[in-house]
């Protein structure tokens, strides 16, 4: 009796295997098709030995970069209403990160000295012309105040969107976020992929419909199993505490322009603290500043694009 079980049990556990392995070949074979059918919308430019994804859209005076949150998938696609918005007035562009898009993968820490060197390198590369109005989203507010500070002849403006800031874990009494490393293998085990089969709403934007181009959604799904928790986006979340502590003495320059959108959530913690107050604090020193907060999620081009382009106009307005 216990040979028959133990017969029945391998047999489960083989099969179990061989499903495994079947499904991973699929994965493999569909990801190599769906790169060549689905190619780089933008130009791929050499960075360090590797391939950098950069997308421009617009003409104008001023150049607009748009830097992406942490583990969008495909931030060019991730952009793409505001990206519309900000182009009818000015050159915007959206330089994916090594791990991000149709952006190769690094064997370089996440260190924000890094990531804003490589994202430099490939401006530069295409002679975009300076100074930029970075426009950061999320966690790459951190690397937007280390550029400006590094280099703070090439900025113009920061417009954050969200954004997180280097003193927020302090401010909060928080700490960051972590990953465990084996959680790499999502994406090239195809358990990504079977999520997106399963799920499909939790890889894409919550937004109204038509706000993104039906081919712009399917890409997204693509670039999701693809690229869902990869060894760079977990190497850049374990970076995170030390990236934010790198750079927490650092503040905007005074004769920088600010603006920072957030939500309009002000619920106060114990302490009395809040996004807003926050914001608040950090703008204190900066001759040229603003606060607005809009109804939204934490990705607020998802739902607000427009108006945040009106008001992107208004203060370059201001600006200049």
């Amino acid at each position: 009796m216990k040979h028959r079980i133990w017969k029945i049990f391998k047999n489960i556990i083989i099969g179990i295997v061989g499903l495994v392995c079947i499904w991973f070949a699929i994965h493999q074979l569909m990801t190599v098709y769906e790169k060549n059918k689905y190619e780089a919308i933008g130009k791929l430019v050499e960075v360090n030995g590797k391939e950098m994804h950069v997308y421009e859209k617009g003409d104008g005076d001023n150049t607009v970069v748009l830097w992406s949150g942490l583990g969008t998938s495909a931030p060019a696609l991730d952009f793409e209403p505001l990206v519309n918005e900000l182009s009818k007035d000015n050159r915007v562009v959206v330089v994916e990160p090594f791990g991000y898009g149709w952006s190769d993968r690094t064997d370089s820490e996440r260190t924000v000295e890094n990531i804003v060197e490589e994202t430099r390198a490939a401006l530069l590369k295409l002679n975009i012309e300076q100074p930029y109005i970075l426009m950061p989203h999320s966690i790459s507010g951190v690397y937007s105040m280390y550029y400006a500070n590094l280099y703070p002849e090439e900025i113009k403006a920061i417009i954050g969107i969200d954004p997180t800031l280097p003193q927020a874990l302090e401010y909060f009494d928080e700490a960051a976020p972590t990953m465990p490393k084996a959680l790499s293998i999502i994406a090239p085990s195809g358990i990504a992929r079977l999520a997106m089969y399963i799920a499909p709403e939790d890889f894409l934007p919550i937004a109204e419909d038509g706000t993104y181009s039906k081919e712009n959604l399917k890409m997204t799904k693509l670039l999701s199993s693809w690229n869902g928790y990869n060894q760079n986006v977990i190497n850049e979340t374990n970076y995170i505490q030390r990236n934010m502590e790198f750079t927490k003495e650092l503040n905007f320059p005074t004769d920088l322009p600010v603006m920072i959108f957030t939500t309009n959530d002000n619920q106060a913690n114990k302490e009395g603290k809040s996004n807003i107050t926050f914001y608040e604090e950090q703008l204190e020193k900066s001759n040229v500043s603003k606060l607005i907060p809009l109804e939204g999620h934490h990705y607020l081009h998802w739902s607000q694009s427009e108006k945040m382009s009106e008001e992107v106009k208004d203060f370059v307005k201001e600006m200049d």
